[in-house]
């Protein structure tokens, strides 16, 4: 089983506020686990979400001017 985070530690390893990943939970985006009253974010899903939302550069070719 994954370790479960709460708001403020998956908004602490993203580098972001706690209202980002509120706002994740809130339109679906992420996994989430209800824990009585609390919500809680697997590990895994932090991880998966940072992977699908990569965005690799561009390899640009730079022409040789003759």
């Amino acid at each position: 089983m994954d370790r479960l985070l709460s708001v403020d530690q998956v908004a602490e390893l993203l580098g972001t506020t706690a209202r980002f990943p509120r706002r994740l939970i809130e339109e679906r985006r992420i996994t989430f686990v209800k824990v009585g009253r609390h919500v809680r974010i697997p590990e895994s899903a932090v991880s998966n979400f940072v992977v699908a939302n990569t965005v690799e550069p561009i390899a640009r070719r730079f022409r040789s001017v003759v």
